[in-house]
C-alpha cells in the first residue's frame, strides 16, 4: 500500500496547534520506489516519480489520503473558513452587470446572477439604454454560462466569437480544466446548436476562433499531444469537419500558434511565436480563401506585434530596441527595407502596446515601474499621458472593440482603490467613471499604501509595495502576507482586492515583492531574472522578506508567503534558501519539479519554454536548474508550515510536482511543522471554475495563514 491514511480528528481541542501537526493524526506517507534520473553524468534519485503515473491506483489514493488529512487538519477551522467566506461574499455585490460596451449594432456586457456561479453574456440595442439591476425585455442572452454548465463539476468558456452579422457566436469549451476546448456554434435567434459534426471532431482546441468577415468559414486553432497550438484549421459552415483545410502547422515545437481578428476588422492576424521570436501573418478578412502574407519572417530574439490603421501598419518591436520601439511600414511597400520608425527606443522605458483607432494611438508603457497610458492624434503626431490619481496604481486599456471611436474605455486599480472601469474623450481629454466594483463595507480612508526598496545582494534596489490599515500599530511588527511571482517578463502590478480586506481588517500587512523576472522594469528587468540568472529572482525575494523585517514591519514568525505557479517556485525555492525567515507558506500550483520538467519535452509547454529556463540538455542550464530545483534541493532541516494546493487536470504543472515535493518534505525535513497538500480533483491550473468555490478556496488558505501567525479574530 502506498500510503498511512489519517486517523481521524478527535475533538480533544477547538483549533489543531499553531505550528505543530495534531499529535493525534497520522500524516500520509508515500511509498520510496527506487528510480534514479540519469543526466551528464550524474545520478538523481528520484524515489517518487510513481506519483506521475496517474493510472495507477496507489496515486489517486495517495492524494485522497492527503486531502482527507488537510479536511481533518483544517477542521477545527471550519468556523473560521465560514466567518471568512461569509465577510467576503458580503463585500460582493453578487446580483451586477458590467459596463456594457459598444460592438457593431448591439451594446454587450456580462451578468452575474446572486446564488449563480457563473456568468451570462448578454447584449441590448443601444437605444434601449444601459441594463437594469434585473433582466428587462431589451435583454437578450447570448450565452448563459449557468445553464451551459449543468452536470459539469468544472465549466469555463475559455473564448467566444461573434460572426459578422451578430446572428452567431463561436464559443469554446473546456470543462475539465485540462484547457483542451471543444468547438460549438449556436444560432442566437433561436438557441439552435450547429455545426456538431465540427464539435465531435474537435475537441482539443486552444481558446482562438475567429470569423472570416462574409460569415461562412471558420478559422481555429488545433493542440498537439503536447497540449501546444500548433495548427490553423479553417471551416466551411455547414460542411463536416473531415472537409476542413488545414492553414498552417507549425513544425518548431518552441512555438505556439494564436488567432485573432484587426480592431478595423480588415485583416486575421496568425500570430507564431516563441519565448523570445515572433513571426506574424496576415489574411484579409473578406478573402477567406486567399493566401496569408507575412509581415517579417521569423528571426530568432526579435519579437513583434502589428496593429492596423489605414494603409499601413504599425510595428512593436525589440529588433535593435531591448525595451521595443515602433516601426511603420505601408501596406503597399510591407519589405522591412521600407519601415519607418515612428517612436524609438528609450533604454528607460518599456513599450508594451501600440492601438490603432481611427484618428487616434493609444500606446502603453511602462516607467519607473508604473504603466503609463499616453494618447497621439494620428494628424498632427501630438501626444499626451492619461494622467492618473494615486503615485501607485495599476491602469490598462479595457473592451475597445469599435475602431471608428474617439471614447477609449480603460480600467483601474490601485491597493486601496476598488477596480474602475473610466470612459476617456480622446479628443477633450476628460474622463466619466463608467462603474467601479461595489465592495460593502470597504472605506479606503481606513487604508494607507506606499511603496518601499530592498537593497538586493547585488545592490539593485528591489521594489515592494504595501498597504495596510491606517490605525496600524507601527511600533511593533505585525502579521504580513508578502507575494511574488517574477516570470516571464509578467509585471505584478499593485491592484485591490476585496477579499484581501478580511486580512487587512485582522491587522496584517499585505506586500508585493516586484521581483527580477517580471516585467515591471522594463525588459532588462525580465532578462536579470531568467535562464542562469533565475537565482536572481530568488535572492530579490529573500532580500525583501528580510527588508521588512530588518525595517520592522514583520518578523519571521509573523512573516507568511504565497505565490503560485512560477510563483510557486519561487516559494519552494525561497523556502530552501531561507527555511528560518518565515511563518508560513502557501504553495499554489508550483512548479517545483523544475529539472524533471524541463527535461520531458512530450510535456506541456516544456520545449516552448526553454527560452525562459533554459534547456536542461545543455549542462550550464543543467546545473542552474539543479542547484535551485525545490524538489531537488530538499534539505533535512526545519521547514515552516506549508499549505500547497494543485490541480489533478492542471496541464501547465502537473500535479504530480507539488504531490512529489511535499511526499519528499515530509520524510526529509526535520520539524514536526504542519505541513498540507489538497489537490482538486476537479480543476485544473486556475483552481475551481466557480465564483462560489473560488472564493471557499480562499478561505481556507486564508483561515491557514492566519492560524500560522496567530492573527487574532476582530
Amino acid at each position: 500500500m502506498a500510503v498511512v491514511p489519517c486517523l481521524g480528528w478527535p475533538p480533544c481541542h477547538p483549533r489543531f496547534p499553531v505550528t505543530k501537526s495534531p499529535a493525534s493524526l497520522t500524516p500520509p506517507v508515500a511509498e520510496l520506489r527506487d528510480h534514479v534520473h540519469r543526466e551528464h553524468g550524474q545520478a538523481r534519485p528520484d524515489p517518487y516519480a510513481w506519483l506521475r503515473e496517474r493510472e495507477d491506483p496507489a496515486v489517486e489514493a495517495y492524494l485522497r489520503a492527503e486531502n482527507d488529512y488537510t479536511a481533518a487538519v483544517m477542521a477545527p477551522t471550519e468556523a473560521k473558513q465560514q466567518r471568512l467566506y461569509d465577510e467576503i461574499l458580503g463585500r460582493i455585490k453578487q446580483t451586477d452587470h458590467g459596463v456594457p460596451f459598444r460592438y457593431g449594432p448591439f451594446l454587450y456586457y456580462s451578468r452575474t446572477i446572486e446564488g449563480k456561479s457563473y456568468v451570462q453574456i448578454c447584449r441590448r440595442p443601444p437605444d434601449a439604454g444601459d441594463p437594469g439591476e434585473q433582466a428587462d425585455d431589451a435583454e437578450q442572452i447570448v450565452l448563459d454560462e449557468n445553464a451551459l454548465a449543468e452536470g459539469h463539476a468544472y465549466y469555463d468558456i475559455g473564448g467566444w466569437s461573434l460572426d459578422p452579422a451578430h446572428e452567431r457566436v463561436a464559443y469554446l469549451v473546456d470543462d475539465t480544466g485540462d484547457e483542451h476546448h471543444t468547438l460549438h456554434v449556436r444560432e442566437l435567434a433561436t438557441g439552435a446548436m450547429l455545426e456538431e459534426p465540427l464539435t465531435e471532431l474537435r475537441t482539443n482546441l486552444s481558446t482562438d476562433v475567429v470569423w472570416s468577415e462574409d460569415g461562412q468559414f471558420l478559422f481555429y486553432v488545433v493542440l498537439d499531444e503536447a497540449s501546444r497550438p500548433y495548427q490553423v484549421m479553417r471551416h466551411r459552415m455547414g460542411t463536416p469537419a473531415s472537409d476542413d483545410v488545414l492553414i498552417h502547422e507549425e513544425p518548431d515545437e518552441a512555438f505556439f500558434v494564436g488567432l485573432s481578428r484587426t480592431r478595423s476588422r480588415r485583416f486575421l492576424v496568425m500570430d507564431i511565436d516563441s519565448q523570445v521570436t515572433s513571426e506574424v501573418r496576415m489574411l484579409a478578412a473578406d478573402e477567406p480563401e486567399g493566401q496569408w502574407w507575412t509581415v517579417a519572417p521569423r528571426k530568432y530574439g526579435v519579437e513583434y506585434g502589428v496593429s492596423h490603421h489605414g494603409d499601413r501598419l504599425f510595428v512593436l518591436t525589440n529588433e535593435e530596441a531591448i525595451n521595443f520601439r515602433v516601426m511603420e511600414l505601408r501596406l503597399d511597400a510591407p519589405q522591412r527595407e521600407h519601415w519607418v520608425e515612428k517612436i524609438a527606443h528609450d533604454p528607460a522605458i518599456k513599450l508594451d502596446s501600440v492601438e490603432c483607432f481611427a484618428e487616434h494611438l493609444v500606446i502603453a508603457r511602462r516607467e519607473r515601474g508604473l504603466p503609463v497610458l499616453s494618447v497621439e492624434t494620428v494628424a498632427t503626431g501630438q501626444r499626451h499621458d492619461i494622467e492618473m490619481p494615486e503615485p501607485v496604481y495599476n491602469v490598462w486599456t479595457s473592451t475597445n472593440l469599435e475602431f471608428d471611436t474617439k471614447t477609449l474605455r480603460f480600467g483601474y486599480t490601485s491597493l486601496v482603490t476598488p477596480s474602475s472601469i473610466f470612459d476617456y474623450d480622446l479628443v477633450e481629454r476628460t474622463r466619466v467613471r463608467r462603474k467601479q466594483a461595489v465592495v460593502k463595507g470597504y472605506d479606503a480612508a481606513r487604508f494607507v499604501c506606499e511603496r518601499i526598496e530592498a537593497e538586493a545582494p547585488d545592490g539593485t534596489m528591489v521594489p515592494i509595495s504595501l498597504v495596510h490599515r491606517a490605525d496600524l500599530d507601527r511600533s511593533r511588527p505585525q502579521p504580513t502576507l508578502l507575494i511574488g511571482y517574477g516570470a516571464y517578463g509578467s509585471s505584478y502590478d499593485p491592484s485591490f482586492s476585496s477579499s484581501r480586506v478580511s486580512l487587512l481588517e485582522r491587522g496584517m500587512i499585505f506586500a508585493m515583492a516586484h521581483v527580477r523576472g517580471g516585467g515591471e522594469g522594463g525588459r532588462p528587468w525580465y532578462e536579470a531574472g531568467k535562464l542562469e540568472r533565475k537565482p536572481t529572482t530568488f535572492s530579490d525575494f529573500v532580500a525583501c522578506a528580510q527588508s521588512l523585517c530588518d525595517r520592522g514591519y514583520t518578523e519571521p514568525a509573523r512573516l507568511a508567503i504565497r505565490g503560485g505557479s512560477a510563483g510557486g517556485l519561487l516559494m519552494g525555492a525561497v523556502v530552501n534558501l531561507r527555511p528560518d525567515l518565515f511563518g508560513a507558506v502557501v504553495a499554489d500550483v508550483p512548479f517545483v519539479d523544475v529539472l524533471s520538467t524541463m527535461l520531458d519535452p512530450t510535456l506541456p509547454l516544456t520545449v516552448i519554454e526553454y527560452d525562459e529556463w533554459g534547456n536542461p540538455q545543455e549542462r550550464k542550464y543543467y546545473d542552474a536548474m539543479r542547484s535551485y530545483s525545490p524538489y531537488d534541493n530538499v534539505k533535512a532541516v526545519d521547514h515552516p508550515p506549508m499549505l500547497v494546493l494543485a490541480g489533478l487536470n492542471d496541464p501547465r504543472v502537473g500535479y504530480w510536482e507539488p504531490a512529489k515535493w511535499v511526499a519528499k518534505l515530509r520524510t526529509t525535513k526535520t520539524d514536526d511543522n504542519v505541513l498540507l497538500l489538497r489537490t482538486d480533483m476537479e480543476s485544473g491550473h486556475a483552481g475551481p471554475s466557480g465564483r462560489y468555490d473560488a472564493l471557499r478556496e480562499t478561505a481556507l488558505w486564508y483561515a491557514f495563514v492566519l492560524e500560522q501567525l496567530e492573527v487574532p479574530e476582530p
